[in-house]
């Protein structure tokens, strides 16, 4: 792509950059970045993978834009200057394309039928050298500038608990269907096949510290913005984990959006 996507904050002093990948280059990178964390760091067996090259890919990487975490100080042809990626998928595309990539394990229909723009997150990650001190919120930076400017009004799609066994999740997978359920209108549900119940186990206010310890980092910072998930997880053998559909109202992010952005990291 391009077009760059580059957060003002913080400045280049952190020896960061943001934006969306320019070439293929980028996108090998990217690639490379995905399989060191998917593959080799959390077990994923994904048919796309290229254990030769040590690249993660499949077929809709074409359809994506690629919103990258650049390290200046790594030479792009090493393939090491990519140290974080969002991947995004823009509604027009997935129309053109014929589906997103999370229609493989929900049922998106309440969203298509909300008549908001929408965008679909996915293979999100930062290396692990990477993910202190500003690294993460740079790439929430860029990624609200993404939303903001393209007027989009839902953000979605899946984030992982790492393990296909449900049960070892069981407090913050209640605790998200407890508190978290998306309303009636925009509430996504899993499809029968791979779905594990939520509400697993009783939770009261006094496991609130527990369960939100347990809750993943980045499923965290979308909660913090008033983020909410879909009825239902999805084992997904392949990537070794539990899944949950996020989604967020922009509205609702943007009114936070200063606050968050300027002073706020998701990763706490």
């Amino acid at each position: 792509m391009t077009e760059q996507t580059t957060a003002p904050r913080p400045g280049p002093e952190t020896g960061y950059e943001v934006r969306l990948a320019r070439d293929e280059a980028d996108i090998r990178a990217a690639q490379r970045l995905r399989y060191m964390v998917f593959v080799e760091e959390l077990g994923a067996q994904t048919a796309g993978a290229d254990h030769a090259q040590r690249l993660e890919r499949d077929a809709l990487d074409a359809h994506f834009d690629h919103l990258l975490l650049i390290d200046r100080r790594a030479d792009p042809a090493s393939l090491e200057h990519v140290v974080g990626v969002y991947r995004l998928l823009p509604q027009d595309r997935a129309e053109a394309l014929g589906r997103f990539y999370s229609d493989a394990e929900y049922d998106l229909a309440p969203l298509r039928a909300s008549g908001r723009k929408l965008v679909e997150l996915g293979r999100s990650c930062v290396h692990p050298a990477h993910r202190k001190g500003a690294s993460m919120l740079l790439m929430w930076n860029g990624l609200a500038e993404y939303v903001l400017a393209r007027g989009i009004e839902i953000m979605f799609g899946v984030a992982s608990f790492h393990g296909t066994d449900a049960d070892q999740h069981a407090l913050a997978l209640s605790w998200l269907h407890a508190h978290h359920l998306a309303p009636p209108a925009l509430r996504v549900r899993v499809w029968p096949d791979h779905a594990v119940r939520m509400d697993r186990v009783p939770v009261t206010s006094a496991d609130k510290s527990a369960a939100l310890a347990a809750i993943p980092p980045l499923i965290r910072g979308y909660l913090r913005l008033g983020g909410f998930v879909g009825e239902g997880a999805f084992v997904d053998t392949d990537f070794n984990t539990t899944d949950v559909c996020l989604i967020m109202d922009t509205a609702a992010m943007s009114e936070r959006a200063v606050d968050f952005y300027t002073r706020k990291s998701p990763r706490a």
